[in-house]
Order: structure tokens, then sequence, then C-alpha cells
């Protein structure tokens, strides 16, 4: 199938800001686009691109004093099947686990393992390793948590969730991922397209989160706020949590004027 998929902002600055937006899918979907992505700025700016510790495509530039816009638009093959399941994929005890992996077990800015680890152990100590462990996780997240795009908040973390019992994607990703790690098992962060596609359009579009967790010596996808296979996700940054993978980066004050974002199926002549 393919995949329509893109984004429109508008920032307000009081003076030039020197600004860094992950918004870009990863290099290794690039060669799965139909097109090249095409990216105008409004005013046209100067801008350039780089990839950050975790393999992510960032985009650096300086916004203009005023109002200022950047448009996105593309199209990318998709396989267009439901994400895949393992349930006998195992958990790699920690001695065994890639270097890479390791970091996905410790602490960060808003997965607090060291104040959710008592609760994990008491909630999922008792479950079958593996599969159906990180899958008893999202089923629990998923029920813990109301979803309230009026109750979203960018400071909020795990712990927070956990205790105000409500929150959007990211902190359905955020709870599950610390609850992961505290079970010893690595997990990302992951943000990027997640159109309404095979499922009905109930909410207005937006960039969705998500995380991978590691088992069986490779990187499964768990989407603890759906918690059902979905078709035609599009990843755009993997990090060990929100603060890694930003959407803006700001590098001084601005005003989000105008956020848009679609995603949906195009297949056909």
């Amino acid at each position: 199938m393919q995949i329509r998929f893109g984004y429109e902002l508008t920032v307000q600055c009081e003076q030039p800001t020197p600004m860094v937006c992950l918004m870009e899918i990863r290099p290794e979907r690039r060669g799965d686009l139909v097109a090249p992505e095409r990216l105008v700025s409004t005013p046209a700016v100067p801008t350039h691109t780089y990839l950050d510790m975790f393999g992510n495509v960032c985009r650096r530039f300086t916004a203009p004093a005023g109002d200022f816009s950047l448009w996105a638009d593309a199209t990318i093959s998709d396989p267009g099947t439901l994400d895949p399941a393992f349930p006998d994929a195992a958990e790699i005890p920690v001695p065994e686990l890639p270097d890479e992996c390791i970091g996905y077990l410790m602490g960060s800015r808003y997965c607090e393992t060291d104040r959710l680890s008592q609760i994990a152990w008491d909630l999922f100590g008792n479950v079958e390793p593996g599969w159906g462990r990180v899958q008893a996780i999202c089923d629990f997240v998923h029920d813990h948590l109301d979803f309230d795009y009026m109750k979203a908040r960018a400071t909020r973390t795990a712990l927070e969730a956990y205790n105000e019992r409500v929150g959007v994607c990211r902190d359905y990703a955020h709870l599950a991922i610390t609850l992961c790690r505290c079970m010893n098992i690595p997990a990302r962060y992951v943000n990027g397209h997640l159109g309404d596609i095979g499922v009905p359009i109930l909410d207005p579009m937006d960039f969705s989160a998500w995380m991978e967790v590691y088992l069986g010596g490779r990187w499964h996808v768990f989407d603890p706020r759906n918690n059902m296979p979905r078709i035609g996700r599009i990843v755009v940054a993997r990090g060990r949590d929100a603060a890694d993978v930003p959407l803006i980066n700001s590098f001084g004050p601005h005003v989000l004027k105008n956020f848009r974002v679609w995603t949906y199926d195009v297949t056909g002549p």
C-alpha cells in the first residue's frame, strides 16, 4: 500500500531563533519513499540535516523574527500488514544483552526506574518472562490510564502518569517503558506517523508515540496506548524517552501558532 504523510507548523518568534526539528523519517525507510520528502519553509531559510547519537534525522535552521512555517509532505510504500507478534520471543539475561541495549535498561528524564521498580516487581514479578510479560505490562498501562488530550502536560513523568492515571500516547509509552526497564527488559521510546488505517477515525491526526522492546535478539513494536496491532507505522525518531526526540528544540522563546499532521492511505490509481 501507499501512505501519504506530512505536517505543517507555524511558530512566532520575537527575534531570530535557532531551532532543531526531528520530524523527518528515519534513514532506513528512505528507500521506501515513492518520491523524496518535500520541505518548504515560509519565509525561505537555509537548513541542513545531521544524524544524532540515535541515528535520527535532525534539521537545523534559524527561524526569523515573526511568523515562520514549515511544511513537509511525502508518500511511502508500506507492506500494509499489521504489527507482527512473536509470542515465543524470550527475555535475554542482562549479561547476554548487546552493549547497545544497556542504556535502554536505565532511568531517563521521564522514566524513573528507581521510583517504579518495586511497583513493577509487585505487579509483574510472577508473570511468565518474555513476550507475555511485556504484553501484560501494556495491558496494565492501557487500562490504568485514561486518554485525555485536554490533560496533556509536557513535563509529566512515568511516575506522575501512574499516580494521576491520565495521559496521552507519550505518557502511555513512558510508563510502559519504565515498567519494562524495571523488569530488566530493554525498552526505547519511538515517535512517528500512525494514521487511522483499518480502524475508525476518532481523534485529530497527530504524531504518535509507542515503544520498542528487545526480546529474542531483536526489537519489537508494542503500543500501550492502542494496545492492538496497527497498520502503517512510519518511524520518525527513537530515543530513551521524549526528551531525546522533541519535535522542536528551540534555543529561545517561541509561540506555536499552528500544527497539523496528516497520514492516510492513498493506495490506488
